[in-house]
């Protein structure tokens, strides 16, 4: 079926512009000033959720030089025990700075105390061991699950006032750890990283540093599905396999990351687990486009964080929020939650700012505010599936600009690494349950992208759908406009979008979406599409329409009264 309204035949170009909000059909969040501040005069304000103050954590005045510990900065010599006996010595004082300065330091794991400020003055360079036997395996928490990794390069437990600063560099070496598939390099590339060393897989498509990292994954595969249980006798194979975090930080508390860049790390970057007041800032976080795993920032199950002017250039998800995987994260409990990440730039990373997809612990009270993303593969990244349960909520996204999106300036799915392709029909569908991944009271303002695969795709599940999602002041140029499967009471308010192809909204299952168009700029011959028999109450708005209105069609047992007019002139 098809309301058909008088139209002229669109060109490639397809813009709508809504200017109006219906206030009765939304909530509305007025920021509200919060008394939070870090301590270096950026204070934590107009955040739409009251935030504990985080103060940044003070050290003694007195410091400790690694060389005068014997440390030899030339690249060669190996300076472990050096780190090891400054800060031992700083910290049996009552803690102060360890001072890194200029040079190649060579050095297995550093292990952090705490009351330590790990500062690495300009032209230091941490340049961490390639040798896998310096890096023993240890039970670990990574991708929300319990499991053995190998010990981090950097890492620091039960920790309070813990601190690394500086202009330096560290390097996790990781390009002597990773995975690298083939697809991702020039040819010459691939030549070159054959003739290094390492092996290839059996069809040539992926190269691996040693055999047993190349084994590692079925090994481990092997024990799961003969429902053994992992033991450090019987993980001890598949060592090289088993890459570390660069930066481990668990259960710390009144943490500081100013200045250093860290890059080039065996998995993810940096991963502060079950930490409290944290301040991230004005640090270079960098990996290979190509990097396996090479995630910038992962905060898990942490509460009150303030992420501000950091760069990242990534393999993975740029910044990244979790909460634990599955039951694991579940019976823990512990949500990330009152985090505020603003003023950040990420180029390349598969997301910009991602929430999970570990997220069974609860991630809420988020903000993102006066972010840039360039060249990310998505701009912004909701992910889950079910079985992992868990409620993101109160997350509040503003003024983001984005450049050159491949793929979506804005996805929520709820079928990550999942099948999502058959329709829900051909699938039976689970009850709600514990289980059930929870995503509701999400809002969008001040959004601007620039030439994405896809404006917005929102892909919720049918036993639950996405809940309480509003956009409001937003514009996005793509190919393809919005995609919504299985939504209840999303809001759509003063958006434009600039799309190649219609029609320029998808809605397929969807319940009490309201678009509020008050003015087509250009014609568009087919402007909404409606799939689903549960469809219904999708409610359009058109009280200042001054052009011919487009076409809506109505497919895959859509009924005609799904859709609701709202003033609308004909």
């Amino acid at each position: 079926m098809r309301h058909t309204f008088p139209a002229k035949r669109s060109g490639l170009v397809i813009m709508i512009l809504f200017l109006s909000f219906i206030s009765s059909s939304s909530d509305t969040h007025t920021p509200a000033t919060s008394p939070a501040s870090d301590m270096a005069v950026q204070p934590i304000t107009s955040a739409p959720f009251v935030m504990a103050e985080i103060a940044e954590p003070v050290f003694p005045a007195q410091s400790y030089n690694i060389r005068k510990f014997g440390a030899v900065g030339d690249g060669q010599t190996m300076n472990t025990d050096a780190f090891a006996q400054a800060i031992q010595a700083c910290a049996a004082a009552g803690g102060g700075k360890v001072v890194v300065p200029d040079g190649l330091w060579l050095t297995g794991p550093v292990i952090l105390a705490g009351n330590i400020n790990l500062h690495l003055e300009p032209g230091a360079v941490i340049i961490f061991s390639r040798n896998f036997n310096d890096y023993p395996l240890a039970p670990v928490i990574f991708e929300g699950v319990a499991q053995f990794r190998c010990q981090s390069p950097i890492s620091g437990e039960n920790l309070e006032n813990i601190a690394i600063t500086g202009q330096g560099i560290i390097d996790g070496s990781g390009d002597a750890w990773r995975p690298v598939k083939k697809f991702k390099m020039t040819s010459n590339q691939w030549k070159n990283l054959l003739v290094s060393g390492g092996v290839v897989n059996r069809d040539g498509s992926v190269w691996w540093p040693t055999a047993t990292a190349l084994n590692g994954e079925s090994l481990l595969a092997g024990l799961v599905k003969n429902q053994k249980e992992l033991t450090l006798e019987n993980v001890t194979p598949a060592r090289d396999y088993l890459r570390p975090v660069m930066v481990r930080l668990v259960n710390c508390r009144n943490v500081l990351l100013d200045g250093p860049t860290f890059q080039n790390s065996p998995s993810w970057n940096i991963h502060p687990l079950l930490c409290e007041n944290v301040i991230i800032r004005n640090l270079t976080v960098r990996n290979p486009w190509y990097s396996q795993n090479g995630d910038g920032l992962d905060l898990e199950s942490c509460n009150n964080v303030l992420v501000s002017n950091n760069w990242f250039d990534v393999g993975d998800d740029a910044i990244c929020l979790k909460s634990g995987k599955d039951r694991e994260g579940r019976e823990r409990g512990r949500a990330s939650e009152n985090i505020i990440i603003r003023d950040c730039t990420v180029f390349h990373g598969h997301g910009g700012v991602t929430v999970g997809s570990e997220m069974s612990g609860g991630i809420r009270n988020i903000f993102v505010n006066n972010c840039t993303f360039i060249g990310t593969d998505v701009g912004l990244r909701f992910k889950s599936l079910r079985g992992r349960g868990g409620v993101v909520e109160k997350i509040f996204i503003h003024n983001v600009r984005m450049v050159d999106i491949p793929n979506e300036a804005v996805l929520f799915d709820l079928f990550y690494e999942n099948d999502s392709s058959k329709p829900a029909a051909e699938k039976p569908i689970p009850a709600v349950s514990e289980l059930t991944p929870i995503f509701r009271d999400i809002h969008f303002s001040n959004i601007f992208c620039r030439n994405a695969g896809t404006a917005i795709f929102l892909n919720g599940l049918p036993e639950l759908p996405l809940q309480h999602i509003d956009f409001d002041s937003v514009f996005i140029s793509s190919s393809r406009g919005v995609v919504c499967n299985n939504i209840e009471q999303v809001i759509f308010s003063r958006v434009t979008f600039i799309a190649k192809q219609e029609p320029v909204f998808h809605l397929s299952q969807c319940r009490e979406t309201v678009l509020i168009p008050s003015r087509i700029k250009q014609p568009v011959k087919v402007w909404v599409k409606v799939n689903g028999a549960k469809s219904k109450a999708i409610y359009i708005d058109g009280a200042a329409i001054d052009s011919s209105a487009p076409a809506i069609i109505f497919g895959d047992n859509a009924p005609a009264e799904a859709v609701i007019f709202r003033n609308w002139h004909k």
